[in-house]
C-alpha cells in the first residue's frame, strides 16, 4: 500500500479544511467528532503533520495508526496524546470503508498563553509516549473523560467571549489531570507487561555489562535501554518511578555499582582499567560517581577485603 508524503498542517482551521469539517469555531482550539470528519483514506495511508497538540479518544477504529516508525493495531477503546511536528499515519484495511468514532481535541501552543497550562503542559510526559504506550480506559474512567470532552464541546460551541478560553483550558486541564491519574493507576494494573519490562532492563543490563568492547562503545544511555526494550524514553521512567520510585539512570547506575563491586572484589585489575572497562571515558567519572553511590571510594572499597 503506498504513503503519501505527510500533510503538514500549521493551523487547526487548514486541518479541518482538509478532512472536510466545518470551520473551526475557535482559530486555536477544536473539538471533533471522529465521525463528522469526511475526508478518509481510501486505498493509500495518509500521514499528516501538525503544528498542534492532538487528544484521541478513540472507539471504534477499524485500521491502523503509525506513530513515527511504530505501527499499531487498536483493539479497544484508547486514549491517545500526540505532541506538535509528530508523524501520524492512518492505514486503511484493504477494500474496507475506515469506520472511526470518538473524540478528537486539538489545541495549539499559543492557546496556552496567559494560562496556567502554559508552564504545566511539558510537565505531562505522556506527549511523549508511544501509541503503544497509550492509555486504557475502564468504562467508568471512560465515561467521566468523555463528560469532560462533551462539557469542553458544549462550551467550544457557544458564543466566544472573554471567558472561553479560561473555562477551555481549565476543562483540558482536568482532563489531563485525570489522565496523569489514569497512567498512575494502569501502570498498577498492568503488571504483567510492566513486570516483564523490568525483568528485560534487568537481563539487558546484565548483558550490556559483560561486553568486551565498552571500551570503544561506552555507557549504556536512557534512549539505547528504551530503544532496546521497545518503549518510549518518557514512558520508561515513568513505569519505573511508579514501581520503584527510580529513574531509568538510576537502574543503570545501579547495576555499574554492582558490576564495579564485582570486579574491584574478584580482580587485580586497577580503578582505572576497571573504568574503562565499564565504558567510561575518564576514570575520574567513575570514582565520582562511585563515591556518591557508596559513600565509599573504589579504593576504600577494594582495601574491606583484603
Amino acid at each position: 500500500m503506498a504513503t503519501q508524503a505527510p500533510h503538514k498542517f500549521k493551523t487547526i482551521s487548514e486541518y479541518h479544511q482538509f478532512m472536510d469539517l466545518p470551520k473551526p469555531q475557535h482559530p486555536l482550539v477544536s473539538v471533533v467528532k471522529f465521525e463528522d470528519i469526511k475526508r478518509q483514506p481510501r486505498n493509500n495511508a495518509i500521514s499528516i503533520i501538525n503544528s498542534f497538540y492532538s487528544i484521541a479518544l478513540k472507539k471504534t477504529f477499524n485500521a491502523k495508526l503509525k506513530y513515527g516508525q511504530q505501527e499499531y493495531d487498536f483493539k479497544e477503546g484508547i486514549l491517545a496524546f500526540i505532541a506538535p511536528n509528530q508523524v501520524i499515519s492512518v492505514i486503511p484495511e484493504e477494500d474496507t470503508p475506515l469506520q472511526h468514532t470518538g473524540w478528537l481535541l486539538l489545541f495549539h501552543p499559543d492557546f496556552l498563553w496567559n494560562t496556567a497550562l502554559a508552564s504545566k503542559i511539558k510537565l505531562y510526559d505522556f506527549f511523549g509516549y508511544h501509541l503503544h504506550e497509550a492509555l486504557h480506559l475502564s468504562e467508568k474512567e471512560e465515561l467521566m473523560l468523555v463528560n469532560i470532552i462533551e462539557s469542553m464541546n458544549h462550551e467550544y460551541h457557544s458564543n466566544l467571549d472573554k471567558f472561553s478560553q479560561e473555562v477551555l483550558s481549565v476543562q483540558l486541564e482536568l482532563l489531563l489531570t485525570y489522565a496523569d491519574r489514569f497512567y498512575q493507576r494502569q501502570f498498577f494494573t498492568r503488571k504483567i507487561n510492566n513486570h516483564t519490562i523490568l525483568m528485560q532492563l534487568e537481563n539487558l543490563l546484565a548483558e550490556y555489562f559483560k561486553k568486551d568492547n565498552l571500551t570503544l562503545i561506552g555507557l549504556p544511555t536512557v534512549q539505547y535501554i528504551s530503544d532496546a526494550l521497545h518503549v518510549s524514553p518518557n514512558y520508561l521512567s515513568r513505569l519505573l518511578k511508579t514501581l520503584s520510585g527510580q529513574s531509568t539512570q538510576h537502574f543503570i547506575h545501579d547495576k555499574l555499582i554492582a558490576c564495579a563491586k564485582e570486579k574491584l572484589s574478584t580482580t587485580d585489575l586497577s580503578v582505572n582499567e576497571i573504568a574503562y572497562t565499564l565504558g567510561f571515558e575518564h576514570p575520574q567519572s567513575f570514582s565520582k560517581l562511585f563515591k556518591i553511590k557508596t559513600n565509599t571510594t573504589p579504593l576504600e572499597f577494594r582495601q574491606t577485603f583484603n
